[in-house]
């Protein structure tokens, strides 16, 4: 396949997990790329802020690359924008809310001045080199989110987004069928598609059966306060409580920064609708009585530092759980988040609050009825499951053999693929670098595999530091060994192991002079390393890290 006949597309990350997407599509030597997304640390990712995609491929190729295309606004598709844009400083095309969000990041980072931004209306195309990008609507849990028709000169490729079809929308219209319809008459050569949900069968609900819920929830608890936690970006969501807010007399207190950040940008640009006096400050909650008040708060995935964690734990500077609350989880915990969520439930009803979870959320993403329907109304030749971990992308390649889609032209790829197709054929010709990019405090990437398993091993183990001091020359032992340990004992309650250890270090020192008496300091601190770990092992069946530091003393 020669390079101008085909496009490739070179998925970064958003396979294999949900979170981090970003894709790179590359014509006749132009590159686009739609979405740049974080995701969350893992549990064993020990003091990691957050986790970005690895753009070794951007860096080399950032001459050619002519955009940023982003489908929506949420974390996983925009979070790692700031520290992307800061090597790769190219035009960001996105929807007025998406942008709104964006905006707002750029600005935490001092860079809103130097990024180059279009704000892309719904029907709009913008064009890119060799690339013309279509911005269709579509429904998910945020506002303006967007599907893409990239058309090339081999053919349309459409990428979903993260979507579902709701035909009853809070805000907006209803997705738009007709012109993925349109798209399929014409004939679309490729299909990525969201595949969070596919192993869910049936319909996913309309948004608008959530604020249902809430009017009975009020209706059932007019004497109670009401906090309800839910994700920051779900502006439909807090559109919604506050609707009904409104409706049983209450006012309405926003906590937690990163929603206090999303509310501002969506009333600012008007996707939200709250009515004069409704909103009151933190400051104010003394003011009202608990049949007086909703907060809104962040914190339904049991974040550590989220409000509502800190709430239930009891270290939040302003609001404290009484018996009666009634807080509502409008969130499905994310996998691998069940244990914090639960952790935080039961601090909850411990303070003798009642906590709802039940029929208070529904998905953003699409159930199995409506990726087949995407996929009757698009008929593409190519299907490219995106968006999932792998058991996603494996049962959404069924999916689409179902749809009438070819066995062999369906390919599950992993991140750092590149796929080049055309009209007549495709296949994987070869990969780019791809991966996770750790993120702590101000340092980016400069945490690796070796730091988090040191960290991992302290936060098991603990450390023992052995101090000793040696005469220049002779190499005497003039002092010590003194021994400090962290994590690992007690050391007033095991001052007899303590005091064996030092003899273990001892020996270890004579021994190894006694062998070697020109021996380096390297030497020496391995078989002090060495003896003290296998002599803790033998004894506690523990392995601290040990830490030998060897001072010369000119006498």
């Amino acid at each position: 396949m020669a390079n101008n006949s085909n496009v490739k597309i070179i998925p970064l990350g958003g396979l294999e997990q949900i979170g981090m997407n970003i894709t790179a599509f590359e014509y006749n030597g132009d590159i686009i790329v739609v979405d740049c997304g974080m995701s969350f640390p893992d549990d064993e990712m020990l003091g990691i802020d957050c986790v970005i995609p690895n753009i070794d491929f951007l860096r080399e190729t950032k001459d050619q690359i002519k955009g940023f295309v982003i489908t929506h606004g949420h974390e996983d598709h925009i979070g790692a924008l700031p520290y992307v844009l800061k090597e790769i400083n190219v035009p960001i095309y996105a929807t007025k809310l998406t942008m709104g969000i964006i905006e707002k990041k750029l600005e935490e980072h001092n860079m809103l001045d130097q990024v180059k931004r279009k704000v892309v209306k719904f029907g709009q195309s913008v064009h890119l080199a060799d690339f013309r990008v279509e911005f269709i609507k579509t429904n998910h849990s945020i506002a303006d989110a967007a599907a893409l028709a990239i058309h090339t000169p081999v053919g349309i490729i459409v990428h979903t987004g993260d979507f579902k079809v709701d035909y009853t929308p809070v805000y907006g219209d209803a997705i738009n069928l007709r012109r993925f319809a349109d798209l399929g008459k014409k004939g679309v050569l490729a299909l990525m598609c969201d595949s969070t949900n596919v192993l869910r069968p049936g319909f996913t609900p309309s948004e608008r059966t959530v604020g249902q819920t809430f009017d009975h929830i009020f209706h059932e608890h007019t004497d109670q306060r009401i906090i309800i936690a839910t994700f920051a970006s779900n502006v439909d969501r807090v559109q919604q409580i506050i609707d009904t807010a409104v409706k049983y007399n209450r006012k309405v207190i926003v906590e937690g920064r990163s929603m206090v950040n999303v509310i501002n940008v969506a009333k600012d640009l008007e996707y939200l609708h709250i009515p004069e006096n409704t909103l009151i400050s933190i400051e104010e909650i003394d003011n009202y009585t608990d049949d007086q008040l909703v907060l809104i708060t962040t914190g339904s995935q049991g974040e550590s530092m989220a409000a509502l964690s800190r709430m239930a734990a009891s270290i939040h500077r302003k609001v404290n759980i009484n018996p009666g609350d009634t807080i509502v989880f409008s969130s499905t915990p994310i996998p691998g988040n069940e244990k914090a969520v639960s952790k935080v439930i039961n601090e909850l009803y411990e303070k003798g609050a009642e906590v709802i979870f039940q029929d208070t959320h529904v998905s953003g993403h699409a159930c199995q009825e409506e990726i087949k329907l995407i996929y009757s109304l698009v008929k593409p030749k190519y299907a490219i499951p995106v968006h999932g971990e792998y058991r996603h992308l494996r049962e959404h390649g069924k999916l689409a053999r179902t749809m009438g889609v070819e066995k062999d032209n369906v390919f599950i790829l992993k991140s750092g693929q590149v796929l080049a197709l055309n009209e007549s054929a495709a296949q994987v010709v070869g990969t780019v670098p791809a991966g996770s990019v750790l993120v702590d405090g101000l340092g980016v990437g400069d945490i690796g595999n070796i730091v988090l398993r040191d960290r991992q091993n302290l936060a098991e183990n603990g450390i023992i530091i052995v101090v000793i001091a040696l005469q220049k020359g002779t190499n005497e032992l003039l002092a010590g060994p003194d021994i400090v340990s962290r994590g690992f004992v007690y050391v007033r309650e095991a001052e007899d192991l303590m005091e064996d250890a030092k003899y273990v270090v001892t020996g270890a020192v004579d021994g190894t002079l006694k062998m070697h008496p020109d021996a380096d300091w390297a030497m020496l601190k391995g078989a002090i390393r060495d003896s003290l770990t296998n002599w803790l092992w033998d004894i506690m069946k523990r392995r601290p890290v040990v830490i030998p530091i060897i001072s010369e003393v000119d006498l």
